[in-house]
């Protein structure tokens, strides 16, 4: 009905009178009153639907996630549109009574408040560690420092260490044993590879006569005991080398575990000595400088230095005595037992007698290796 009366008001003709003014024409009103009724079916409209929408927020609250911010007015085109989805901001709920909004706070502000506060703690931590290991690390900048310095003014001869004639004349000779020993330990460990070779050889031929006894009627009696006499020397070859074995493990522990360990202790005395000389030398110098109260401080704390470094250093000096001590008595006993087997072992073999050869290794409680330990040899197969 509407649309007909604009229709109808738009293709009407307005006459003109002789004065020039519009003429008062019956479809003049009819137009005013279709535009007032338009009019006011779209405000009924729109105040009927906002009267719902009102309605349906305060029973049950917008849903945030399915609004949209419409730019450009009511009834704009769609690309106005923003979803509320995407905008970031702090949680806030409804209170559909008072349509007021409350934001969400609590366990989020703790836990943030939490993570905080370990953080810190963490961060604390670190920075404690941090400074410690500076502290260390300039402790050892110094001690270096002092050391070297020491070490290169006692090489020049311009500076003083100090010295123990008696302990460093034993310090040498058993130096000097030390590398002896390892000589002998050398020798020994060749002469058990070409034993053992010998060994072996024997053992090959022994088999090889044997066969040939067999295979050789003509021969069968002077093959066979050559054969014998392989297998007697090749029995007592293993023998001998269980005691040639069991010396060379003794003067190996003796070399390179006893002595090595003396001489790690002797070690740990001369970096001591070096570092007491130092500050001793540190503390000298301070000494002779001026007394004032910068002075003074520095003096009492190279003093506290000086005292540890003596301290440590005589420590380690009693140390290297006690050892040098012991290893001296557990070397001439570990050196009489093993020269005294090594002598009988080889004398009872050369001479070709076995019973002696194996009464030698009962009496220094010997073993040989058991028979099934590996796979055995045709000898103790016999």
């Amino acid at each position: 009905m509407t649309d007909s009366i604009m229709s109808k008001a738009a293709t009407m003709e307005i006459p003109i009178n002789s004065n020039g003014d519009t003429g008062t024409l019956p479809e003049d009103d009819s137009l005013e009153q279709a535009a007032k009724l338009q009019w006011s079916l779209d405000e009924k409209v729109g105040s009927s639907r906002g009267t719902r929408d009102l309605q349906q927020v305060m029973v049950s609250g917008p849903n945030l996630n399915e609004t949209s911010i419409v730019s450009g007015g009511y009834g704009g085109t769609a690309e106005g549109i923003i979803p509320t989805s995407s905008i970031k901001g702090p949680a806030v709920r409804y209170n559909a009574e008072f349509n007021k909004r409350i934001p969400v706070t609590g366990l989020g502000s703790n836990m943030h408040h939490s993570s905080s506060s370990s953080s810190m703690t963490a961060e604390e931590a670190t920075r404690g560690v941090a400074v410690e290991k500076l502290e260390t690390m300039k402790k050892w900048g110094l001690n270096t420092y002092k050391c070297t310095k020491q070490m290169i003014s006692e090489r020049f001869g311009r500076g003083s260490r100090t010295v123990d004639l008696e302990l460093e004349a034993q310090i040498e000779v058993l130096r000097d044993t030390k590398r002896k020993y390892e000589n002998v330990l050398r020798l020994a460990r060749a002469l058990t590879n070409h034993f053992y070779n010998m060994v072996q050889t024997q053992h090959a031929l022994g088999d090889t006569f044997a066969d040939l006894s067999q295979k050789s009627p003509e021969l069968r009696d002077e093959f066979g005991y050559n054969a014998e006499t392989q297998k007697l020397l090749c029995k007592n070859g293993e023998t001998l080398l269980g005691a040639i074995n069991f010396f060379v493990s003794s003067i190996n522990t003796l070399v390179n575990k006893t002595m090595e360990d003396t001489l790690m202790t002797i070690k740990m005395y001369e970096s001591a000595r070096l570092e007491f000389d130092a500050y001793r030398s540190d503390l000298e110098e301070l000494s002779l400088g001026p007394r004032d109260a910068v002075a003074m401080a520095r003096i009492e704390a190279a003093q506290q230095q000086y005292q540890v470094q003596k301290d440590k250093y005589e420590r380690l000096r009693s140390d290297v005595i006690i050892k040098l001590k012991f290893l001296e008595e557990n070397k001439v006993k570990v050196m009489h037992k093993q020269l005294l087997l090594f002598h009988n072992a080889i004398s009872a073999y050369f001479a070709g007698n076995q019973q002696q050869l194996e009464q030698t290794l009962k009496q220094f409680n010997i073993k040989l290796r058991p028979p099934g330990a590996d796979k055995p040899s045709w000898l103790e197969e016999q």
